[in-house]
């Protein structure tokens, strides 16, 4: 009398049992399994969720562009079109006056002296800063001991905030106190003391050397990258065939290195046309306008007694559109470089 069980379908289990037929069965009263969807799936490139986590990335950046970078160059263009006196800051009444702050600025002989004096600031301390600091990547680029050392400590001035280094220049350069005046007094170099800073003829030279000890180092560090890019075996190929120093330096190192150093004489241009601390530190533009700049003559339109907000954002702009164009070179001197090495 054996009996016999039959097993309903539905508890029998199936090798080849597929999500499809449980979402199948789901409608005759069974078990739905739904395979569970993947995370990775979700943060693929293209889809809504990687879209927004980029823009949550961007956005305190965008933010912090317009508020600060944007906006105030917007303004700064808008104001230079208008007479802003101080009477506009507290009744908001500005007119627009179109072009007349431009005029009013190339017709003005002190801005025509700024653009002199920044031209020979400009110029003067990249081309020295440039010099001193090429001597000085190629005198370490030799091994000697304490090489490293010594090039860190010449970082010292480039790493000091710019108000801290005009303060020590102007006690040094002091006419009566200053240590050059008792040094080049003791060596009877001079006879008497040189007034630095209070000389119609020699303010210049004295913000001159203050802006060009800060930097040497920048010049040095980005130079001495790229004579270390240039392989040794060319100078000692040139050394066999008998080429001297002056020869490798001309036809090897130049050569190699142009494209160092047109980054290098580019930033500094562009570095130097917006230098504002030091001169203002030491001297404030005086004597006599002897060290006046744009960018100092521009502060003092606006904040420094005259109140022209206008004529300020006008020397503003032009002194902007002149370290664009420079931008322009060095963003098409990288871009090349990059061609290159690709």
């Amino acid at each position: 009398m054996g009996l016999r069980m039959r097993v309903p379908t539905a508890a029998r289990p199936s090798a080849e049992y597929s999500p499809q037929e449980s979402q199948a069965s789901a409608g005759r009263g069974r078990i739905a399994v739904r395979k569970p969807r993947s995370r990775a799936r979700a943060w693929r490139p293209g889809t809504r969720q990687t879209r927004l986590a980029r823009a949550a990335f961007l956005a305190p950046v965008v933010l912090y562009t317009a508020i600060f970078f944007l906006y105030p160059l917007v303004r700064n263009l808008q104001v230079s079109f208008q007479d802003f006196q101080i009477t506009s800051v507290y009744s908001g009444v500005a007119p627009y006056n179109g072009f007349h702050n431009y005029s009013h600025l190339f017709h003005d002989p002190v801005f025509r002296t700024a653009i002199i004096n920044t031209v020979e600031f400009t110029l003067g301390s990249v081309v020295i800063q440039f010099g001193i600091g090429l001597a000085l990547a190629g005198f370490f680029k030799r091994s000697f001991p304490l090489n490293g050392l010594l090039r860190s400590l010449l970082l010292i001035p480039w790493l000091l905030p710019l108000v801290v280094s005009g303060t020590v220049f102007r006690w040094m350069l002091d006419t009566n106190n200053g240590v050059v005046n008792q040094v080049l007094t003791s060596l009877h170099l001079v006879h008497t003391p040189v007034p630095w800073l209070t000389s119609y003829h020699d303010a210049m030279a004295g913000v001159l050397i203050c802006n060009i000890w800060i930097g040497i180092p920048f010049n040095m560090v980005i130079l001495y990258g790229g004579l270390q890019a240039i392989p040794a075996g060319l100078y000692e190929a040139s050394a066999l065939d008998g080429a001297t120093s002056l020869r490798q330096f001309r036809y090897i190192t130049l050569p190699l290195l142009r494209p160092v150093i047109t980054i290098v004489l580019t930033l500094g241009l562009i570095y130097t046309l917006k230098v504002f601390d030091v001169i203002w530190v030491l001297t404030k533009g005086g004597p006599a306008n002897a060290t006046q700049t744009v960018t100092t003559y521009a502060y003092q339109l606006s904040f420094g007694g005259l109140a022209e907000f206008g004529l300020g954002a006008a020397a503003g702009n032009l002194l902007i559109v002149v370290a664009l164009a420079f931008a322009v070179v060095y963003l098409r001197s990288v871009r090349g470089e990059l061609q290159q090495a690709s």
